[in-house]
């Protein structure tokens, strides 16, 4: 059975208020303790580089005891224009957990977004997400790439403006033309706010020049070779770097793959696609459950979701603490819970108490994907800087003619999640700066093995988006799980824990094609 609306209002109705889903990892714990004092890159690390980019190489960094007893933090100087190094220069924060005994070097990891915070996930869930034989292997250090967070950061609102931004909804009776006029000022005074209060950095927070910021990292954690650990957005930053740094790639791994090759309207259409068949697969597990809220078979339950997600849109709800619940939070909220299967029972208990007329449970899960704190504080700027990596690193076209007919191949690519990810380009078309990168395949002639992950019901990076960058890397071994959800390591159990552990660990390579 098909479900269609044929008296549907526009995807411009839905996209007051939904900016672009980041999320993040907020759990908590620690382990080692810190070596702290001063560093001063060793020659042989820094290799050959450009004379103007010697002093950022061979620069001296204090380490000293942060967040606890476990952890050092770490400022490191990079230029803010590679271009012109000398110019002027930006702050990159590190923090490190070192290994109990003897480490092997260091890892280097990245979550992904653009702009979730290394720094946070290293000391909030280092201890949850890798192992303890990884642990006790390296020392861990986790990173805000440019841009991000306790890095030199971009600006844009407070979190008073974050609030209402993200409640925000069309006027009812706002026509097509009117909804697309209100959105291109909305996107234009957000452009303006964030060229003021960011001021030139916001030209350079782009993806080639975080990698460039990476073999810096590098040389000053006195590694010959760089060992990293990327997740989806992280893996498109390491195959960055790994094409502009092939011989000093160590032992990476690239964790849920994002396919650099592709425009952002092709990232969105694959990104919508991959989402609708995560609600099917979701949907398909709660009616094996007793007491799911979701009755009939698959195409009955999303009617069930889709009819939930219009009454939303034509009257927003209010949660149990006052707050207003509009379309784009509640779709925020909808699809945190869809990046790990094991969030599924929370999902099912929200769509539940959402159809009894309490949102409360989607808006704390869209608060949990934005970085808001109970109190009210926006913990990070990940959306802010997600929109400033992105509108520099993909040309998007802002022609209303070409967003409607995207709009309509999203829609029906998925009835209920299409309209939600359309009109993507609104938010870059009145940038401050124009893009400084465009799609391209990766490439790393000469790097050593390094180990691609794709996880089959992937909702953010999809499977074939896997299969795309080991394919384009020369020397890339791919892996596959069978498994819901964004991401596999971790999360995934033994198999992949073990392929992964043993390659970063002792530099064995799985088979290629292995598969947990």
């Amino acid at each position: 059975m098909t479900h269609s609306h044929p008296a549907r209002r526009s995807p411009l109705r839905a996209l007051a208020g939904a900016a672009a889903v980041v999320v993040g990892l907020v759990l908590s714990g620690c382990t080692a303790g810190p070596d702290t004092g001063a560093v001063t890159a060793p020659p042989e690390v820094i290799g050959e580089v450009p004379e103007d980019l010697r002093e950022f190489y061979a620069q001296e960094v204090t380490w000293e005891e942060c967040e606890g007893d476990d952890f050092a933090c770490a400022t490191v100087k990079v230029p803010l224009d590679y271009s012109d190094p000398g110019r002027a220069s930006i702050d990159i924060a590190m923090i490190r957990l070192d290994a109990p005994g003897d480490a092997q070097g260091s890892l280097l990891v990245n979550p992904g977004g653009p702009g979730v915070s290394g720094y946070n996930l290293v000391r909030d869930s280092a201890a949850f997400i890798l192992s303890d034989r990884l642990r006790q292997s390296f020392d861990v250090v986790g990173f805000d790439p440019r841009g991000v967070n306790e890095s030199s950061a971009v600006e844009c609102l407070t979190d008073e403006e974050r609030d209402e931004a993200r409640a925000e909804t069309l006027p009812p009776d706002a026509t097509d033309a009117e909804a697309l006029e209100i959105l291109e000022a909305d996107s234009a005074e957000y452009a303006q706010l964030c060229a003021e209060r960011t001021g030139e950095l916001l030209g350079h927070i782009d993806t080639v020049s975080a990698a460039k910021d990476m073999d810096i990292l590098r040389a000053v954690l006195g590694d010959e070779q760089l060992n990293y650990l990327g997740f989806s957005y992280g893996t498109q930053l390491g195959a960055a770097y790994a094409g502009l740094f092939p011989g000093n790639v160590g032992r990476f791994v690239l964790d849920g793959a994002v396919d650099p090759s592709l425009s952002s309207a092709e990232i969105t259409a694959g990104q919508v696609a991959a989402f609708d068949e995560a609600l099917r697969n979701y949907v398909a597990d709660c009616q094996s459950q007793s007491e799911c809220p979701l009755p009939g078979n698959v195409d009955e339950g999303v009617a069930v979701v889709d009819e939930l997600f219009e009454s939303v849109e034509e009257s927003p709800m209010t949660a149990a603490d006052g707050r207003p619940v509009t379309i784009g939070t509640f779709f925020q909220g909808f699809v945190l819970p869809l990046y790990d299967s094991a969030s599924w029972p929370a999902l099912t208990a929200a769509i539940d108490q959402a159809l009894q007329g309490d949102p409360s449970e989607f808006l704390r899960f869209a608060d949990l994907g934005a970085d808001r704190s109970p109190t009210g504080d926006y913990l990070t700027n990940s959306a802010a800087a997600f929109t400033a990596v992105t509108c520099l690193d993909y040309p998007m076209p802002a022609d209303p003619g070409v967003m409607a007919e995207e709009a309509e191949a999203l829609e029906a690519s998925s009835a209920v999640f299409g309209e939600y990810l359309s009109y993507g380009a609104l938010a870059c078309k009145n940038w401050a700066y124009e893009p400084v990168n465009e799609p391209s395949p990766a490439s790393a002639p000469g790097a050593p093995p390094m180990l691609v992950i794709g996880t089959t019901g992937d909702p953010a990076t999809p499977y074939e988006w896997s299969l795309a960058l080991a394919e384009q890397l020369e020397s890339a071994v791919h892996v596959t799980w069978e498994g819901q959800g964004h991401t596999a390591y971790g999360r995934s159990g033994e198999c992949i824990e073990s392929l992964v552990d043993d390659f970063l660990i002792d530099g064995t390579v799985p088979e290629m094609s292995a598969r947990c």
